[in-house]
């Protein structure tokens, strides 16, 4: 539903004002995350781990913001959509279409969040397998050091 002109006065605060605020802040919250997912990844894929350490001490800070906006944004999920008051149209069509996108970016982040999960993973195989290298020459050279 969209207002009459009435609401669309300063001086008057409509909860889908609010809506399209907190959906703007989640995001600018995503589009963060997924910059920083990219950014992720390629410290993995270097092996740059005090910088992917303090990377990931960052996210953990925007996590913590978008799970403020989405518990700020439940609020909305029990409404109606088609019986909120909008200042127009366009305003709903904007809010929506973001609101969509953020859909969008989180299939995106989760999507890069695996690929780092496997990138990791294969990173610590590769440490794991040159440690054992490392160890096994010691042996060895122990070993050859002893018969001597």
């Amino acid at each position: 539903m969209v207002a009459s002109n009435v609401f669309s006065s300063p001086m008057i605060t409509l909860p889908t004002n609010l809506l399209v605020d907190l959906i703007q802040r989640k995001h600018s919250v995503l589009v963060q995350l997924r910059d920083v997912g990219l950014r992720q990844q390629d410290y993995v894929d270097r092996g740059e781990t005090a910088a992917l350490l303090e990377l990931l001490a960052a996210k953990q800070t925007m996590i913590s913001v978008l799970q403020q906006v989405e518990r700020d944004l439940a609020a909305f999920h029990a409404e109606d959509p088609d019986a909120r008051f909008w200042p127009t149209i366009d305003v709903r069509a904007r809010c929506a279409a973001q609101a969509d996108e953020c859909n969008h970016l989180l299939e995106e982040i989760v999507e890069l969040e695996r690929n780092s999960a496997q990138r990791m993973t294969i990173r610590r195989n590769e440490v794991a397998a040159q440690l054992r290298q490392v160890y096994s020459a010691g042996q060895a050279r122990s070993a050859y050091e002893a018969q001597r």
